[in-house]
């Protein structure tokens, strides 16, 4: 067995998240105990976010981070607050910089205790989404779910934050969807050669969003942060709003939005807030865990 090592059970607008303190170690969370911590009601998670020494120089940490079925993910936004939550409760700091297989996030938590999350930027070429065949234009490609004559959705927009994205517009709110069924099979459609985070959007006004996401790797989710700021995207790319909206996540039980805006240096920066849970001791080569008794773990 592998030393126990500090996690915090965490969410983001409901999206669920383990942290876990990884380091001053060699070794990493493996795919075996991301699977079995989601096997148990009490750990389990959408995404897992291991903070593990940094690589890059100016950065404060490397972000592993698995979803729930052991895969490997580019970018979660919602984790990314748990993340900057929990070391700003250790550090003090208020502002960080990390690293991930996407990129570099630079991310500053408020007085009022929301956080901030610079994105990046969104990618729009079709053969760096990725997608298996040619789109000259991916804000509307031909992809749809349903009878050809009636389709239930059709012509998303796609992009990528980090990870794969396709956005459907709808008309009526997307919890009217059955997502949890065409979830899967738009996740593994063949022109999503590395699979996709799927979205329904529904335009409440110039200035807001109303979401709902089945995560790539995870499935149904109370929240997803890169799927917010897709669509946002997605909504200024297409006309439908501005450049900056609140996002209200519609199977999220926080009810509280999102804010995400498309600056004009092309990078999307994400505001919303972290939830601390509880805290624990976790083996990362098996899932194996303990509770604390008192929060005094990584976060408060």
């Amino acid at each position: 067995m592998a030393e126990l090592v500090e996690f915090a059970k965490m969410n983001g607008l409901g999206n669920k998240i383990l942290v876990i303190d990884m380091r001053d170690r060699s070794d990493k969370v493996t795919p075996q105990a991301a699977v079995t911590l989601n096997a148990d009601a009490a750990t389990q998670f959408d995404q897992i976010m291991a903070i593990h020494n940094p690589k890059a120089p100016g950065t404060d940490a490397w972000i592993d981070i698995l979803n729930s079925d052991g895969s490997k993910a580019q970018a979660c936004g919602n984790g990314t607050r748990c993340v900057v939550q929990a070391l700003a409760a250790e550090t003090g700091r208020r502002t960080f910089t990390f690293q991930t297989v996407a990129g570099i996030l630079n991310a500053q938590e408020h007085e009022d205790g929301t956080i901030s999350v610079d994105m990046g930027k969104p990618v729009f070429d079709w053969n760096r989404i990725p997608l298996s065949e040619e789109f000259f234009d991916t804000s509307r490609i031909e992809l749809q779910i349903g009878p050809i004559d009636a389709p239930i959705l059709h012509s998303p927009s796609v992009m990528s934050m980090g990870n794969p994205h396709a956005v459907f517009w709808v008309d009526r709110d997307p919890m009217d969807f059955d997502l949890e069924r065409f979830g899967p099979l738009l996740e593994n459609h063949p022109v999503f050669p590395e699979k996709a985070n799927i979205t329904l959007a529904q335009v409440v006004s110039a200035s807001s969003l109303r979401t709902r996401t089945w995560e790539r790797g995870a499935g149904l989710t109370l929240a997803c942060g890169s799927a917010a700021c897709a669509a946002a995207v997605s909504g200024a790319r297409t006309g439908r709003t501005g450049r900056k909206v609140d996002i209200d996540v519609a199977s999220s039980p926080a009810r509280q939005p999102l804010t995400i805006e498309w600056r004009s240096d092309d990078h999307v920066v994400m505001t919303g807030p972290a939830e601390w849970e509880w805290s624990g001791k976790v083996d990362p080569s098996t899932g194996a865990f303990t509770r604390d008794e008192e929060p005094e773990a990584l976060a408060r």
